[in-house]
């Protein structure tokens, strides 16, 4: 048992580090670590980091500040029997993070997806997010996405004290992921054991400007933290909060797509049109956590907790959408045109009627989550906890285009002027010269320029808000047994039960004029400073508020049919309501035994979930839309073991196996089907497309193996191996189906003794392939080889990845989020005060998700890219006049790296963005 001791007499040490860190740290939080999901009575086995030197005039050795936090997450991976990646709260606060996705997308094997320039999405080991579990406190989350994957720009980098990566399960992990588990952590104000008052601000600035009137370049964060314990120590209270105003500004190409034409008798692409947009994005986010933890007595630990966030995420988008080789009525003019690597790069289109776009797209969200928590210790080896979750989030996303253009494009003819359209072709995209003036008020009018409304009645936008509604219940409770002597140190036996529901509501409609008006000027009064888009080369626009012309009646809003035979199916199907019940029990041992060379300790268990689920949707006989509930039960059974060699060279060598599982997207569950008869097959045949309420997880045997040296308390050099057996992978596929409870289909009556059982196009389980690869990560403090370089060092990691996943016809395809190359570094110097820190992160091309047409989500290739950062600052050291205080300025994205997406050729850019650099200066304060 002496391992385990060690371990436990670092608690107390690293109170005292963790304590020194923060009061050194840009972020308002305890750098102390938790290394299994909170309140179970594994925590207790857990170490914290010891120090590392850095004199004080009284020759006490301490380390502060992002060398402490270092140390800690060294610690995690080391004393850790899983394979896990971990950062602090003193590493998140003083990187350059606007949350904490661009914090752990700096930890080796993971990479983050960038969303109006903030990271807000993680892909582990080449998967993307649909694959992982993000926890908080050790409980599963609702999220603001329309699926499971939980989007972390909503969490605060402020509130949270640390996030872990598990990269290999345990059966006592509830709630794991695929690839992996990320778990969000909170304070624990008896564990801090001290007083921590502190608040801090930071400005920022975006140098590309405030680019749609009414949008700004600056804005702010503040931020505070109290922790305090009374009544002798038994009773602990913690908050914090954090409140965002910021400003997000996108320059962006936009191509619908590229169309096949030819060009002297070869084959060439063509764009095919495009919908550019400069975006505004003023982002307001406010997060608060609360913990109370009562011990009244040395055996029992009672906590609460609770997390509120609101999101508010209000974007102005203006641009000119130009129909191009997909245009009915435009024409590619065949004479000076140059065609390179099969791609159409310079030309000129002919009557070009192009849509000037007035949009606003808001996302607003409130989520709210928290907990009980009642863990028992005699601290005679029994031990025992009973926790319960809850979180719901409740989120409308409303897009709402605006439509304007030289005049009304009518069935027989179309008003108005059109225009010819120079353009060239490139890396960055399209560049245009027209030969109109989009800014005269004049000549643009709010109409339908190319005739989506289909008839006489123009359609002068689109409102498509989507109302999602996410709530989840949750009860675990565990025993565990500690024993002295032998090989099995504990043994733990738990079971878990998780409700969720998710519902999916949209709310649409179309934007017409008033009256049978065709045409309506635009009223001055509501127009806007003019929209520069000079960088596409179409120069300034006419801009307005479609809120605004709403409001005052200029225009109106007409909701799409959702009851009875006439019922808009397009609308309909995107609906869905999905619940889950989740069983999960547990058994696990963990081991410890000292051998010649070292200590062997880890741990081998199993977990069985039953699940049962149901979908309820819409299905679409000639009658008119029906309501119907479909679904299905099973059990997973999910062995799993770790084991590490600990020697006593300070080599650690790991194996871990276990078969794991991520349960499908919420939308591809969903039971939205339409359906009819297929005359083309003799005798004929029902076919239908959809959802499938049936859908079984993605499910996977896999094998790691690590390598690990550590040196001295703060340095590690690990090689990471993985390989992952896919069984049962997702994809849109044709199988068959039982369409027998369904109201017959049109044209039935033509086909007596017509089977139900037919085919349905749809997601569907499918034999998957397989995944390998391998991580190098390194944390490198350089007075670890001369006391000459105390303060310098390096932390960061470099992944390879390799896959081949088939899909349902066994042709190969890409992994969502796949990129082959993960590679990120920090250089940092960090003494008497001083820090300074350098942060680099690079991942090769992937398949990003986007969002398409009418919200819904499509897959496009995103470019490699490299994020570069970095920081600068000042902490007033012990005994001065303003200690306690630090002050910092950083950069983000300092070399203004594009966002970049092509489609089926490198060539073809579907999307080119520029965020622009952001500068944010900033102070904290610990009383």
């Amino acid at each position: 048992m002496a391992f385990r001791e060690a371990l436990r007499s670092g608690i107390s040490i690293s109170a005292i580090s963790a304590t020194l860190a923060f009061a050194g740290g840009a972020m308002p939080c305890a750098a102390f670590a938790q290394t299994t999901q909170p309140e179970t009575p594994e925590e207790t086995d857990e170490a914290r980091p010891v120090t590392d030197p850095d004199e004080t005039a009284d020759n006490v050795i301490v380390v502060t500040g992002f060398r402490a936090s270092l140390e800690t997450a060294v610690a995690e991976k080391k004393l850790s029997d899983q394979i896990v990646e971990s950062i602090t709260a003193e590493d998140i606060g003083k990187l350059p993070d606007a949350s904490i996705g661009e914090s752990i997308a700096r930890l080796p094997g993971l990479a983050a997806q960038r969303l109006n320039g903030r990271a807000n999405v993680v892909a582990i080991r080449g998967f993307g997010p649909d694959f992982s579990q993000t926890l908080l406190n050790g409980r599963e989350q609702t999220t603001t996405s329309d699926n499971r994957s939980v989007e972390l720009d909503q969490y605060p980098s402020e509130i949270v004290n640390q996030v872990v990566v598990y990269k290999s399960p345990t059966a006592s992990l509830v709630g794991q992921g695929l690839v992996g588990t990320i778990d969000i952590r909170t304070i624990r104000p008896l564990e801090t054991g001290k007083q921590i008052i502190a608040i801090g601000a930071r400005g920022s600035w975006a140098d590309i400007g405030a680019l749609n009137a009414g949008s700004k370049e600056l804005g702010y964060r503040v931020n505070g933290t109290f922790v305090d314990q009374f009544a002798d120590d038994t009773l602990g209270v913690s908050v914090a909060a954090s409140y965002v105003d910021e400003p997000y500004q996108i320059q962006e190409f936009n191509a619908w797509g590229y169309a096949g034409t030819q060009v002297n008798g070869e084959d060439a692409a063509l764009i095919g049109g495009s919908k550019s947009y400069v975006t505004s994005t003023r982002l307001k986010r406010l997060g608060i956590n609360g913990t109370v933890q009562w011990q009244p007595m040395p055996q029992l630990t009672l906590t609460v907790d609770g997390f509120y966030s609101n999101f508010d995420d209000d974007q102005t988008k203006r641009g000119i959408e130009l129909p191009l080789g997909f245009g009915a009525s435009t024409r590619f003019d065949p004479a000076g045109f140059t065609v390179e690597d099969g791609l159409v790069t310079s030309g000129q289109f002919n009557n070009v009627r192009g849509v000037i776009r007035n949009d606003v797209f808001q996302r607003k969200a409130d989520l709210y989550s928290g907990g009980f928590n009642a863990l028992w210790d005699d601290d005679e080896g029994f031990s025992a906890f009973f926790d319960f979750g809850y979180s719901r989030t409740d989120r409308n996303e409303l897009s709402l285009e605006s439509y304007a253009g030289t005049g009304f494009n009518g069935p027989a003819t179309g008003r108005g002027s059109a225009a010819k359209i120079t353009f060239a072709s490139g890396d960055t995209g399209t560049v245009f010269n027209p030969s109109l003036d989009y800014s005269d008020p004049d000549r643009i009018f709010l109409t339908d320029p190319l005739g989506w409304g289909g008839g006489t009645v123009p359609q002068a936008g689109y409102s498509n808000n989507r109302i999602i509604e996410d709530e989840l219940f949750q009860f675990r409770g565990e025993v565990k047994k500690e024993f002295d002597d032998g090989v099995l140190r504990s043994v733990q036996l738990g079971a878990n039960y998780t409700k969720r529901e998710k519902g999916l509501t949209p709310d649409e409609a179309f934007v017409r004029l008033p009256g049978d008006a065709t045409e309506v000027a635009i009223p001055s009064q509501f127009l806007l400073r003019a929209t520069d888009l000079t960088y596409l080369g179409l120069g300034p626009i006419v801009s307005y508020d479609p809120r605004d012309l709403i409001a005052a009646g200029v225009l109106d809003l007409e909701p799409r049919v959702t009851t009875g035979p006439d019922a808009a199916a397009d609308v309909l199907s995107k609906s869905y309501t999905v619940n889950e019940d989740l069983v999960t029990l547990y058994a696990q041992a963990n081991i410890e035994q000292e051998l010649d060379i070292g200590i062997l300790t880890g741990n081998v268990g199993v977990q069985g979930i039953h699940t049962s689920q149901e979908s309820t949707g819409f299905i679409f006989p000639a009658s008119g839309p029906v309501i119907t509930t479909q679904g299905d039960d099973y059990w997973d059974i999910l062995p799993s073991a770790n084991l590490s060699l600990r020697l006593d060279s300070d080599w650690v060598v790991r194996v871990a196996a276990a078969r794991e599982i991520m349960r499908p997207r919420l939308d591809d569950m969903r039971l939205s089907i339409a359906y009819g008869i297929d005359n083309s097959v003799p005798g004929g045949l029902i076919r239908g497309n959809g959802g499938n309420p049936f859908l079984r997880p993605y499910r996977a045997n896999a094998v790691d193996f690590n390598v690990e040296r550590y040196f001295g308390t703060g340095g590690v050099v690990a090689l990471q191996m993985f390989y992952k057996d896919i069984e049962s992978y997702v994809f849109n596929g044709r199988f068959a189906y039982d369409f027998s409870d369904f109201p017959p289909p049109t044209g039935i009556e033509a086909y007596p003794g017509l089977p139900t059982d037919g085919t349905l196009e749809a997601p569907t389980n499918t034999g998957g392939g397989d995944l390998y690869g391998a991580e190098l990560a390194v944390t490198l403090p350089f007075d670890t080889f001369s006391d000459t370089l105390r303060g310098f060092g390096v932390t960061g990691g470099a992944s390879y990845t390799k896959t081949g996943i088939e899909d349902a016809d066994g042709n190969e395809t890409l992994i969502p989020g796949y990129s082959k190359w993960v590679v990120n570094g920090t250089a940092y110097f960090e003494r008497a005060g001083f820090n300074t820190r350098l942060s680099a992160r690079y991942r090769s091309a992937f398949l990003g998700d986007f969002t398409g047409f009418g919200g819904s989500p499509v897959r496009r290739t995103a470019q490699s890219e490299t994020i570069i950062d970095g920081q600068i600052g000042y902490d007033f050291q012990p005994g001065s006049t303003f200690d306690g205080l630090s002050l910092y300025l950083q950069g983000q994205n300092l070399t203004d790296q594009p966002f970049v997406s092509t489609g089926e050729e490198p060539n073809q850019v579907v999307d080119y963005q520029l965020y622009g650099r952001r500068f944010l200066a900033g102070f904290t304060y610990k009383f």
